[in-house]
């Protein structure tokens, strides 16, 4: 039987988590953080906080990827810690908008940055983002090697481009008063709190997406030992230039000029290099989303394989390429249908009805770290790899897993209560899973009674 190859090690580990959070969200994001607050000080402490989150979310996944370390990632975790269903409808979120949606709205926006910088007519949009996921589908589908090797030179070069814009924004000298980092807050007193708890949810949707290495964990070489470092590391690396390139835009624009951008990061470059800097950072920006759309694409069928290897899914689909030893059948399906997203371009509302859909999952996830404790306490076994004889422990348990939960319902309960249609309508999108579920498992219920019979 084929299985995964043991291929990459820790820098390709370690870019995947990088490539796997940074898509375009820090080229947007601090605009709506700043608007939510009241001071340049208190906009970075939410960003230090939500890299906080983050940083407790990579370690507990850490963990877990050490513990069980399977293809599949959170699904595997769901599926061990409270049962198939949960699980089931993590990949069916996944494969149904979560990560289709996200391919498909990355795509587009990769194309609209493509044609602007090549002067093409943004009629081109859709068959541009089009051949954007079947190219990297195809890269995908003969190898994790290309794949991995793809994500690792886009995202340096998106690092090397927002290295340019926070060097640029911190070194080079700007005309007039400079806006103070630590300036007095605007706020009225006692609202901080609450202002920081609305700058935490836009935050967090732009640290999320390290979870995603934890799917390629059978191809990763002594994933027990190299994954939570890969995890760690890669969140350190993101939160460092998310700090940097948020006092980078507060030192250019101030926070009233960063609320109001749209753009901020085109904003600061035009402001310190003229036309040149926008045209660098649009340039940037495709790479980082081409980077990032290549990681999903690389990372989201394995998951689908595994939900077929449970006998969930397709059963071809649990079947990896006998040459490419990749479940080649599942990044065609995840293609297909990210492909018919957008062509239908109904990918930006069913995003938009699901994105707290993630933060359920991600909840539950680690939640279900402490019932994995337990039951392999009780099972004799310590978490300790039996490969590198090492293991891998969430410093501060059982509290840091407690305070990323308490975040994960943060994000959930905003989201329901900025929007409780969409919220609905995402529920609904959910609980259709259940059916299928129910319907996938019936031939084997019925197998199995009719074995129980033949016996008796």
């Amino acid at each position: 039987m084929t299985t995964y190859a043991r291929r990459l090690g820790l820098f390709s580990a370690t870019m995947a988590v990088v490539g796997g959070i940074i898509g375009g969200g820090i080229f947007r994001t601090p605009a709506a953080v700043a608007g939510r607050v009241g001071s340049p000080g208190l906009a970075l402490a939410a960003w230090v906080g939500g890299g906080v989150v983050a940083l407790i979310g990579a370690l507990c996944y850490g963990e877990l990827g050490q513990r069980r370390p399977r293809a599949g990632g959170g699904y595997v975790y769901l599926r061990e810690a409270w049962g198939p269903l949960p699980a089931f409808l993590y990949g069916w979120a996944l494969l149904l908008v979560i990560a289709t949606g996200a391919i498909a709205a990355v795509a587009v926006t990769f194309a609209n940055y493509a044609l602007a910088l090549a002067g093409l007519p943004d009629s081109l949009t859709i068959p541009v983002a089009v051949a954007a996921i079947v190219l990297l589908g195809g890269i995908n589908y003969v190898g994790v090697t290309p794949g991995a090797i793809t994500v690792n030179i886009l995202t340096v070069l998106k690092l090397m481009a927002l290295a340019v814009l926070i060097g640029a924004g911190l070194l080079l000298v700007l005309p007039g008063p400079q806006p103070v980092i630590g300036a007095a807050p605007i706020t009225r007193p006692g609202s901080a709190i609450v202002a920081m708890g609305a700058a935490l949810v836009p935050i967090l949707f732009t640290y999320g997406g390290w979870q995603q290495t934890n799917f390629i964990a059978e191809e990763i070489v002594a994933p027990e030992r190299t994954l939570p470092r890969a995890l760690v590391g890669g969140v350190l690396i993101v939160v460092a230039v998310y700090l940097l390139a948020n006092v980078a835009y507060l030192r250019v624009l101030g926070l009233e000029g960063l609320a109001r951008s749209s753009a901020p990061a085109a904003d600061t470059m035009r402001a310190l290099l003229g036309p040149a800097g926008g045209t660098f950072i649009a340039a940037g920006i495709a790479i980082s989303t081409f980077g990032f759309l290549d990681l999903v694409i690389l990372v989201t069928p394995r998951v689908l394989q595994a939900m077929a290897a449970d006998g969930v899914f397709f059963p071809r689909l649990a079947v990896l390429h006998p040459r490419y030893r990749t479940p080649a059948l599942a990044i065609v399906v995840e293609c297909a249908w990210a492909i018919g997203l957008t062509l239908t371009g109904t990918f930006g509302q069913l995003v938009d009805y699901v994105s707290f859909g993630d933060w359920i999952f991600f909840g539950l996830t680690v939640a279900g770290l402490y019932r994995l404790r337990a039951r392999d306490a009780h099972a004799g076994r310590a978490g300790v790899s039996p490969a590198t004889g090492a293991g891998f422990r969430v410093p501060g348990y059982p509290w840091t897993p407690a305070v990323f939960v308490l975040a994960s319902i943060l994000v959930v309960l905003s989201s329901v209560g900025a929007n409780p249609r969409n919220a609905a309508i995402g529920t609904g999108l959910l609980l259709l899973g259940v059916p299928v579920y129910l319907w996938w498992r019936r031939p084997r219920a019925a197998v199995a009674r009719s074995g129980a019979g033949g016996t008796g």
